[in-house]
């Protein structure tokens, strides 16, 4: 296999170029020699168009009934024949371009001609039949001459315009290179912008996590894990009680079972939150001793009706708590974490540092948004990029085909 030539693509059109002249040179002579022989027969179609019209006027200065109106349909057609044929033009500059072009124009102008005569000449017929003939002829020889352009442009002329449409490829891989670096500095451009969003990520999770490791946060955290520990244990030492507060709840709406309003409000809390309502309790829990003194007394005379089994740790745990103070110890430790939570949480440092927390959070969702964004974005350009690189390595392979078929040699374009 013969070693590839590297032609740059800069230097590519005027290599190829050289190369091609020995092609395209003859055949271009050979185009301007058929287009000087199309235009002679053009010449002569001209001539027997000024014949008939000739003819046509003579017949109408006569003034003959029998050929009056064929003459003016005659010198009527001869004329639009000659203004057709006279609006063709041919090119002085020899190019598969100019050729094409000519060649619609004339195919065009011979097609309606053609049309024309074939609708008129019947209705004229038998009349000005030697004008006629010539007409005939010259077509003919006009037509016989544009179909061996035709036959030249399809077949012979094909490598020579084949040679002059490089350079429109190479225009084309040149703005398909343009575009693909535009495309590849956008990338860079939109991989700074991801870069710097997960920077700035990073640097707030880590000023969230400087917040979490604060004293202030670290106790109120303590603390908070030592309320869960509590809610727990209140929780398991008032589970016998939830019913019997749940039925006196209705009750305590009769006579002689009615609260005050701090003892509703408190049972609605022991009902709702056990915890806070133990540790907002006064010392030695007095609310809920009234409660269950009235709860213990409804029981007793079997006003709250409880299953036997419900009934007897009722009435074991109101004692435990009423006459052997079982709640004292659990009151004491509510009441000192909470209100070690209420100072925590009321004290500046901590709702200066829940305020800073909370706007690096909401910054920190606004940022994994950009984020996720420019992901879905990336994507989508991605594949414009590579759409763009696939293009440009067709036309590459595309144009290396081409300039190794002119050239006879195996040519391998360097993009420069």
């Amino acid at each position: 296999m013969p070693e590839s030539l590297e032609i740059p693509l800069s230097d590519l059109n005027e290599w190829l170029t050289q190369e091609t002249t020995s092609i395209v040179k003859p055949l271009r002579a050979d185009a301007k020699e058929l287009l000087e022989d199309i235009h002679e027969k053009l010449e002569d179609l001209l001539e027997s168009c000024d014949k008939l019209l000739d003819d046509a006027e003579k017949e109408i200065a006569k003034g003959s009934r029998k050929t009056y109106r064929r003459a003016k349909a005659l010198h009527k057609l001869a004329g639009k024949f000659a203004d057709l044929v006279e609006e063709v033009s041919i090119p002085e500059e020899i190019s598969g371009e100019s050729l094409h072009q000519t060649r619609e124009q004339i195919g065009k102008t011979l097609k309606t001609i053609g049309k024309e005569r074939a609708k008129w000449f019947r209705a004229i017929s038998p009349y000005f039949i030697i004008s006629r003939r010539r007409f005939d002829v010259t077509l003919k020889r006009a037509d016989d001459s544009f179909q061996d352009l035709t036959n030249f442009l399809s077949d012979d002329y094909a490598e020579a315009a084949a040679a002059e449409g490089v350079s429109s490829k190479i225009e084309e891989l040149r703005d398909s290179l343009e575009e693909l670096k535009k495309i590849e500095k956008a990338k860079e451009n939109r991989k700074r912008r991801r870069e710097l969003v997960e920077k700035k990520i990073a640097e707030t999770q880590q000023k969230l996590q400087m917040i979490h490791t604060k004293d202030e946060v670290v106790e109120l955290v303590q603390i908070n894990e030592r309320i869960k520990e509590l809610r727990g244990k209140v929780k398991r030492e008032l589970r016998h009680l939830q019913k019997p507060f749940l039925k006196f709840q209705t009750l305590a709406s009769n006579p002689g079972y009615s609260l005050l309003p701090e003892e509703i409000k408190k049972l609605d809390q022991y009902l709702t939150n056990p915890f806070k309502a133990l540790a907002t309790e006064k010392e030695g829990y007095p609310l809920l001793g009234s409660i269950l003194q009235k709860i213990d007394a409804a029981l007793d005379n079997k006003k709250l009706k409880l299953k036997s089994s419900r009934l007897r740790k009722a009435k074991d745990q109101i004692n435990r708590i009423l006459n052997k103070n079982s709640l004292l110890s659990l009151h004491q430790n509510c009441s000192e974490a909470f209100s070690k939570k209420h100072e925590l949480s009321t004290s500046g440092a901590i709702s200066k540092t829940r305020d800073k927390r909370s706007e690096l959070q909401d910054r920190l969702k606004d940022l994994q948004t950009r984020k996720r964004l420019l992901k879905a974005r990336d994507a989508r350009f991605e594949k414009k990029h590579k759409e763009a690189g696939t293009r440009v390595n067709e036309q590459k392979r595309a144009l290396e085909k081409l300039a190794s078929k002119l050239s006879g040699k195996s040519v391998q374009i360097v993009i420069d």
